[in-house]
């Protein structure tokens, strides 16, 4: 198990706490003090050992996993990446490069030019897309501000079509969003409301997908700059955003801020309350809005949530593989039919 003496957090003020433990581990990493192979502690007992939760320790493992420096193994637990490990997860340009190369040489030594090779590498592309372009996603959420930012960014990032639902029309039996589960191909929310969604559609479970949405280290770091006792304006669309976002800033350890949450939609009520503040936090649902109200000097910024690389991956992996299903079972079926007209 790896060593974590003289693994000291800095409790007031400067870095968010997950992020110096995940400077601290990429530190004796790369002095060897950690070496390859070595075996990480649980994250659970990382968190009793430095005294802070248990999410600070699991947000700062998972950057360091899509980072490829550590790997986590089914039943093992969290090891240093190893060359192996390394390998799999170096610079995805290159290794896309080595691939194109050996399928262009496996192309020419069978007699296709390179000409060709496009025509073809297009063709297969194209087909792919539309393969995508077939799949409907669910996408549900507690809030309509989320829900919505969300929606768009699945949507830009897999290239099908998403279906935004909110929980509570889940939960009252709305028609048209219990509808949307029925229709959708796969229906994705967050680890946050995953069981309740799977209570809410048993027959569906397999096609259930849960996701981790992080706060980008932009914004935390941004508002852990600010000092201490700094007067900060959060505005959001909703409650449930903004107690999201207080409890994101809280397991990044930053609690030391005179917060004001406001959901207004009032632009003068708005302005008021900005008077006496250094710094605004707003949701992405607002952003514009209010940064054409601040006064000179006071710092605006968007907090941000985005679906963690592995999520994202593992998406697309199951987009792909649920029209592999769809497309040979239609197969099947066709074949099926022949074979009763004979």
């Amino acid at each position: 198990m790896a060593d974590t003496e003289g693994f000291e957090l800095q409790r007031r003020g400067g870095l968010p706490i997950y992020l110096q433990v995940k400077r601290k581990i990429e530190s004796l990493i790369a002095s060897g003090h950690w070496a390859k192979g070595q075996r990480l502690p649980t994250e659970r007992a990382l968190a009793a050992e430095l005294g802070v939760s248990r999410n600070t320790v699991s947000l700062a493992y998972r950057q360091l996993e899509a980072e490829g420096l550590i790997t986590s193994r089914q039943g093992r637990g969290t090891f240093v990446a190893e060359a192996d490990d390394i390998l799999r997860l170096e610079n995805k340009r290159e290794r896309l490069y080595r691939l194109i190369d050996s399928c262009l040489e496996d192309a020419i030594t069978l007699g296709v030019s390179p000409e060709e090779f496009l025509t073809v590498a297009e063709r297969r592309i194209e087909e792919r897309q539309k393969l995508l372009a077939e799949i409907s996603i669910a996408f549900v959420e507690c809030n309509r501000e989320q829900l919505d930012y969300f929606s768009k960014e699945l949507e830009l990032g897999t290239g099908v079509r998403v279906l935004p639902v909110l929980t509570d029309d889940l939960v009252s039996g709305e028609p048209e969003s219990c509808a949307c589960i029925a229709d959708a191909d796969l229906v994705v929310t967050t680890f946050f409301h995953l069981d309740e969604v799977r209570e809410l559609f048993p027959d569906r479970n397999n096609d259930i997908l849960g996701i981790a949405l992080d706060p980008t280290i932009d914004s935390i770091v941004r508002i852990a700059r600010l000092p201490a006792g700094t007067k900060v304006l959060l505005v959001c669309l909703s409650e449930r955003f903004a107690e999201r976002i207080r409890k994101s800033m809280e397991l990044a350890g930053i609690t030391e801020l005179d917060v004001e949450v406001t959901t207004d939609k009032d632009p003068e009520k708005i302005r008021q309350r900005l008077k006496d503040k250094k710094a605004v936090v707003v949701s992405p649902g607002r952003f514009k809005e209010v940064a054409s109200m601040v006064k000179r000097g006071t710092q605006v910024i968007e907090f941000i949530y985005k679906p963690d690389a592995g999520s994202v991956n593992l998406l697309r992996s199951s987009v792909l593989e649920h029209r592999r299903k769809n497309r040979q079972e239609g197969v099947e079926r066709g074949r099926s039919v022949l074979g009763s007209d004979d």
